[in-house]
């Protein structure tokens, strides 16, 4: 469920997270899940099939993108859109001015490099199956199903991703550093995902369980 506090905006859950105000509703829990779903697919995946044009970073106008949202979801307000974007506790998609897009995963062909920071740490991670980790580390890691490939900035997040797919994930460590030195465009969309378009196999190698 999606509520607004007063003093602090829109969040998920029954009670602000900053305050306990159970602040005003926006949107229940079922149609949260549908209007997210359709704003998943028109902003990664199929933008000409809703009858959007997307530019080359991703954006679409904001305000056609509400116009064929509420000829489909008679109560999809322009807030509710709004909320959904603002509570999102994955960042999965930002606004700006009239313009509005996804951050990540997208299957569409888009170039977001210009606009995110590049990447500062070290080293990244990427769960795999046991299935295609010898593959991986020999041919590297490139994107397949989506535009960029997604990395972790965390192993704790590797390992989350993962286990979405594969019981038993393989956790590669990704030397980030050496990759950028030598050119490899990576960059950060929030504090948990970077993106690259791929990584060669000399940048990868296996993170070992710690004791």
């Amino acid at each position: 469920m999606i509520r607004k506090c007063k003093q602090h905006g829109y969040f998920r859950g029954e009670l602000c997270p900053e305050c306990d105000d159970e602040g005003r509703y926006v949107l229940d829990d079922e149609r949260e899940e549908r209007l997210g779903r359709f704003i998943s697919g028109a902003l990664r995946h199929f933008p000409e099939d809703v009858g959007l044009e997307m530019d080359s970073q991703g954006w679409v106008d904001m305000d056609l993108l509400c116009d064929i949202m509420k000829k489909r979801y008679k109560w999809g307000t322009t807030e509710r859109l709004i909320s959904l974007v603002e509570s999102d506790r994955k960042g999965r998609y930002e606004i700006d001015g009239s313009f509005i897009r996804a951050r990540y995963g997208h299957s569409v062909e888009i170039d977001l490099v210009p606009d995110y920071p590049e990447n500062e740490l070290p080293y990244l991670y990427y769960g795999v199956s046991q299935e295609e980790a010898d593959m991986l580390l020999e041919d590297g890691i490139t994107a397949v199903r989506q535009c960029y490939v997604h990395l972790s900035t965390s192993l704790d997040k590797a390992m989350q991703a993962a286990s979405i797919h594969t019981e038993n994930p393989v956790i590669f460590e990704i030397d980030a550093g050496s990759a950028q030195e030598d050119g490899i465009d990576i960059i950060v969309v929030n504090d948990n995902i970077v993106l690259v378009k791929s990584i060669p196999a000399e940048y990868i190698s296996i993170k070992e369980a710690e004791e």
